[in-house]
């Protein structure tokens, strides 16, 4: 697992994790029937996960895309040549 997020983007990540894991942890706590409050627990903490580990597997997938998902519906193969177009 290669780190796919900088270093600023990832403090940002873990400071508001925790924020946000702070916040649904005191609201769970006086109303513990609510189980919308564990999902955002869940949430901020898989932020502060991305943020220390400096993996996110969104960022992963969309670098990783082949593109043909937003290739227009006509017909596009993979044995279809592309034209690549370079400025230079």
């Amino acid at each position: 697992m290669r780190p796919n997020i900088g270093i600023v983007n990832s403090l940002i990540r873990i400071t508001c994790g925790l924020s946000i894991l702070a916040w649904a942890t005191s609201r769970y706590c006086k109303k513990p029937w609510r189980d919308s409050y564990l999902i955002v627990i869940v949430l901020g903490a898989m932020k502060v996960g991305e943020g220390i580990l400096r993996f996110c597997p969104i960022t992963y997938m969309f670098e990783n895309s082949n593109g043909y998902f937003f290739d227009d519906e006509e017909g596009y193969e993979e044995d279809d040549e592309k034209i690549v177009f370079n400025p230079s």
